[in-house]
């Protein structure tokens, strides 16, 4: 019985502070929209670092970003919407 109530309290722990977690990243990212950059404002920024912007969108209050890097490679970038920073990239190989 004592393993058990460990067992379920240990659950609950875990599973607020999970909530806690996911509940901040949609803190860093939910932001009027007067305060956000503007889609030309983020494809200047991206330029200005070497990619070849291709697409420009907003999914779940965040910019989605295409394009392709100094290499060659295509990227999808997840950007915070004020401050421009990149918050999640994927690569193709």
């Amino acid at each position: 019985m004592r393993k058990l109530f460990t067992m379920t309290a240990l659950t609950l722990t875990l599973a607020s502070a999970g909530a806690a977690f996911a509940s901040s990243d949609d803190a860093r990212t939910n932001a009027p929209r007067d305060q956000w950059m503007s889609v030309a404002q983020i494809t200047e920024k991206f330029t200005s670092q070497g990619y070849k912007v291709r697409q420009v969108k907003v999914e779940k209050g965040k910019y989605e970003i295409y394009a392709i890097d100094k290499d060659g490679k295509r990227v999808e970038a997840y950007v915070h919407p004020v401050t421009g920073d990149v918050l999640k990239q994927e690569t193709d190989d």
